[in-house]
C-alpha cells in the first residue's frame, strides 16, 4: 500500500484499525486523522503499539487492506 491509496481509504480503514489492532485507540487515530501525513502516522503508531519494524508496519497495513477489499467484493 501506498500513501495515496492510504489516504484515499483512510476512512475505511480507520473504521477496520480497532478490529486489526485491538492496541489502537480512538484518541490515536484522531492523531492520524490531524496528521498531514496519515500513512508515516499511522505506521509510526503500529511500530511503537506492536513494536513491528516500518517495513513490517507498512506490510500489515497492506495485507489487512487487501483481505478486507477481497471479502467485500465478494460479499457485495
Amino acid at each position: 500500500m501506498n500513501n495515496a491509496i492510504f489516504e484515499e481509504k483512510w476512512k475505511q480503514i480507520r473504521g477496520q484499525s480497532t478490529e486489526w489492532w485491538s492496541l489502537m485507540a480512538e484518541y490515536d487515530l484522531l492523531k492520524v486523522d490531524k496528521a498531514e501525513a496519515k500513512f508515516d502516522k499511522f505506521v509510526s503508531m503500529l511500530q511503537v503499539k506492536y513494536g513491528y519494524t516500518r517495513q513490517k508496519a507498512r506490510e500489515e497495513v497492506g495485507k489487512l487492506w487487501a483481505k478486507y477489499e477481497s471479502e467485500n467484493k465478494s460479499n457485495a
